[in-house]
């Protein structure tokens, strides 16, 4: 269940764990729900509890078998810090990120508080990155609980970015990603929050990265902010 993603920030994804449950605002318009709903409709047997979380222990070692180097989105389907996944799951998950060491992983989590209260009981892979998704500034809490996190990487998504963020710290972080919202009834992204997180990175030496504008549609402009596109990765990714 490994695929070349179209995700902008990227390689592969691999779903070790599906399906999820909203725990804030920026969940309102999941892309992976409505993607699981049309699987199931499709009769994926992987999908046939439809967006309940699932785990698929048959999936665990897929990664050892891909030789070629890739940046892995890990369970781009659900949350690997969802309440309902078994914290023994989760450390099969990092023993196969530390087994394949060939690639760089990467977790991203709304799930700060349970990332947190775990942090010391995993062991964390020299390969691995970790952030959590941040959508407004009710949720800024999240990055103080990524600090603890003792993972290469640490990057945060603000994605869907929901409103305006001010007076960002992020001096635990090591690479910021922007998009606006897509699908089917987005809410639509201010140009200037994303100007206020991408100076805030100038101003920080943080890498920034600008996913999207976001909408229904995309656009061949969709992904440029101010005139140019904005790539940049942590220093890790280019090792």
């Amino acid at each position: 269940m490994g695929a070349i993603s179209t995700i902008e920030w990227t390689n592969a994804t691999w779903n070790p764990v599906t399906g999820c449950s909203s725990i804030s605002e920026g969940c309102a318009n999941c892309y992976a729900r409505r993607m699981a709903k049309r699987l199931e409709a499709m009769g994926l047997v992987r999908y046939r509890n439809g967006f309940r979380v699932t785990v698929h222990p048959d999936l665990l070692d897929a990664p050892l078998n891909w030789r070629k180097p890739r940046l892995i989105f890990v369970n781009s389907m659900s949350d690997l810090f969802h309440e309902d996944v078994p914290f023994d799951f989760i450390a099969r998950v990092f023993s196969t990120i530390s087994l394949a060491s060939c690639h760089v992983f990467q977790i991203l989590t709304k799930r700060a508080d349970r990332l947190a209260e775990v942090v010391g009981e995993l062991r964390w892979p020299a390969n691995l990155w970790v952030g959590v998704t941040v959508e407004s500034q009710e949720y800024v809490h999240r990055i103080n609980k990524l600090s603890s996190v003792p993972s290469t990487v640490r990057f945060v998504s603000f994605e869907p970015l929901l409103g305006p963020i001010k007076y960002l710290d992020l001096s635990s972080v090591d690479w910021a990603i922007v998009g606006g919202e897509s699908g089917p009834h987005s809410r639509k992204m201010d140009p200037d929050w994303a100007r206020m997180i991408r100076d805030a990175c100038l101003e920080q030496s943080i890498p920034f990265f600008f996913k999207q504008w976001g909408g229904t549609k995309k656009s061949g402009h969709n992904r440029i902010l101010d005139g140019k596109t904005w790539d940049q990765y942590p220093q890790e990714a280019m090792a």
